[in-house]
C-alpha cells in the first residue's frame, strides 16, 4: 500500500502509486520492475468529468508501452471509483507519440481543439462506450482516429457547342464545376445532383463517372478526392432558368476553353482539358488534373 493506505493498481508489468490527492486531481507515479518510468493523472473538471494526463521524462523509457498501460488502469479505476462519466486528455497536435497513447488506452479520437499558441488534439471516453478491446468498441476507437478525406462531387455539363458549365463563386475568385462537398453518409452522385439543384436550382441527372481527381493542400484547404460525373448535353438556355445560391454563387455560364483558362485555377483548368479529351472515353484519374 502507499503512504496513504491507498492499494497500488497494477495490471501486472506497471504498478501505479498515488502520490498526491486533493479535492480537484489525482497523481500517481508509475513504476515497471520497481523503477519509476512515467507520472500519471486526472484532474476533475467539474460535470463528473476528469482530464487525464500523463507524461514519460526520460526519453529512453518512451516507447515501451508503459504510459499506455498506466492510462488503461487510470481509466477503468477512474469510472469504477471515482464515478466520471467522461474522461479527456488534451494532446498537443503535432505530438503523435501522445495521440497513440491515448488510442491505445481507448480514447477516442473527437477533434481539434485551437489556441493561440498551440493545437490540442481532444481524445475521451464515455463510461457507458462499448470496451474498446472488443470488436464493437475497437472498431469505434479506430474510426475515430483513422484519416478522414474530403470528397468533392461535381457534374461535367454541357451544351450543343461542346462548351461546358462554371460557376462564378462568391468564396473564391477562380470559377469551378457545379458541384460541391460530399455530406456524411451521401453518396458522391447524390451529392453531385443535390449541390446543382440547392445551388444552382437546376434537376440534373449525374452519369457515368468521367475522372476521379485528387487534390493536395492548396490555398488554405485540405486535400481532397473529385468525383466528376457526366451531367449530359443540354440546350444553353438552361443558364436562364438558373436561381443562384447567392451566398455561394455568384454566376453560372458556359465557357469555351479559352474563358477556363482565364477564369479557373489550373489544375481545374487541366480537369476540364481531360474531360474534352475523353469526353466518351475510359474513366480517368489525376493527380491536381494530370
Amino acid at each position: 500500500m502507499t503512504a496513504d493506505g491507498v492499494q497500488p493498481l497494477t495490471d501486472g508489468v506497471v504498478t501505479l502509486r498515488r502520490v498526491q490527492a486533493s479535492d480537484v486531481a489525482l497523481r500517481f507515479d508509475v513504476f515497471h520492475s520497481g523503477q519509476r518510468v512515467a507520472e500519471v493523472g486526472v484532474v476533475d473538471r467539474g460535470g463528473q468529468v476528469g482530464e487525464l494526463t500523463w507524461v514519460i521524462e526520460d526519453p529512453q523509457q518512451r516507447g515501451q508501452g508503459y504510459a499506455t498501460r498506466a492510462v488503461r488502469l487510470l481509466v477503468t479505476y477512474a469510472f469504477a471509483e471515482l464515478d466520471y462519466l467522461r474522461l479527456e486528455a488534451l494532446a498537443p497536435a503535432d505530438n503523435r507519440a501522445a495521440h497513440r497513447v491515448g488510442s491505445r488506452a481507448g480514447l477516442r479520437r473527437e477533434g481539434v481543439r485551437r489556441g493561440p499558441d498551440h493545437d490540442w488534439v481532444v481524445l475521451a471516453r464515455l463510461r457507458d462506450d462499448p470496451d474498446p478491446y472488443q470488436a464493437d468498441g475497437f472498431r469505434a476507437l479506430l474510426n475515430s482516429a483513422l484519416p478522414r478525406k474530403r470528397a468533392i462531387a461535381q457534374l461535367a455539363v454541357r451544351d450543343r457547342q461542346g462548351r461546358l458549365l462554371l460557376c462564378q463563386l462568391t468564396y473564391k475568385q477562380d470559377w469551378d464545376f457545379p458541384g460541391g462537398v460530399v455530406e456524411d453518409d451521401e453518396s458522391p452522385r447524390v451529392a453531385a445532383e443535390r449541390e446543382c439543384r440547392e445551388e444552382l436550382g437546376l434537376e440534373l441527372t449525374a452519369g457515368r463517372l468521367l475522372v476521379v481527381d485528387w487534390l493536395p493542400a492548396w490555398g488554405g484547404w485540405d486535400d481532397a478526392c473529385v468525383f466528376m460525373f457526366d451531367g449530359g448535353t443540354v440546350d444553353a438556355s438552361i443558364v436562364d432558368r438558373i436561381v443562384p445560391e447567392p451566398r455561394e454563387i455568384r454566376a453560372a455560364e458556359f465557357c469555351d476553353e479559352g474563358q477556363i483558362a482565364e477564369r479557373c485555377a489550373d489544375f481545374t483548368a487541366r480537369r476540364a482539358a481531360a474531360l474534352d479529351a475523353d469526353a466518351v472515353g475510359p474513366l480517368r484519374y489525376l493527380e491536381s488534373g494530370r
